[in-house]
């Protein structure tokens, strides 16, 4: 059999997990896709639009699920303290609490149980995937920050201790060390 059409199928039975009609725990998938990308995006990706783009729905559909999660007291949105126009959404203690029955728990699991080598070959082989097709479909997938083409890094020597300081090219503001990270929905890849 051809090795790169089974690897798909078998993605296409793993993907079930993912996508699944009904509810979990009370939330349908793409609420639980919500909420598990709010708990690891950047500040930049927690708005509505970001959240529609990574979902992969329109505006309006991803306003019913912020309603619905905003609802049920997982999320909370806040006007942006720079722009009073924009949106920022982030999970609350009880979201936070409430994802430990993500049920994507157990791929996780399945997949944490791996040698550190065989994690990494995994997770860098979806990156090739969706580098190619990203490529193909001319789009871009989202990613964490240390990967992205925008992130600057600047290293200084303080009294003989090395730091290093952050910056997104893009959004043209400073970026903690802790978020480098974190997802974004503005991730461009360095391109070969």
């Amino acid at each position: 059999m051809n090795l790169a059409r089974e690897s798909i199928e078998l993605l296409e039975q793993v993907a079930r997990i993912l996508w699944f009609e009904g509810t979990k725990h009370g939330l349908r998938d793409r609420e639980w896709m919500a909420l598990r990308f709010l708990s690891r995006a950047n500040r930049f990706s927690r708005t509505p639009s970001a959240l529609a783009s990574y979902v992969g729905t329109t505006r309006g559909t991803a306003s019913f699920i912020i309603g619905e999660l905003e609802r049920l007291g997982y999320i909370e949105r806040k006007r942006s303290a720079t722009d009073k126009r924009s949106v920022m959404l982030s999970v609350t203690q009880q979201g936070k609490k409430f994802l430990v029955r993500d049920p994507v728990s157990v791929l996780v699991e399945a997949i944490a149980v791996l040698d550190e080598e065989v994690k990494i070959r995994f997770r860098d082989t979806f990156r090739h995937v969706l580098d190619q097709s990203d490529a193909a479909e001319q789009r871009h997938h989202t990613d964490v920050c240390k990967r992205c083409i925008f992130l600057r890094e600047e290293r200084t020597t303080n009294d003989s201790k090395a730091a290093a300081e952050f910056s997104c090219r893009l959004f043209r503001s400073p970026i903690a060390e802790a978020e480098v990270d974190l997802l974004c929905t503005s991730f461009e890849h360095h391109r070969q």
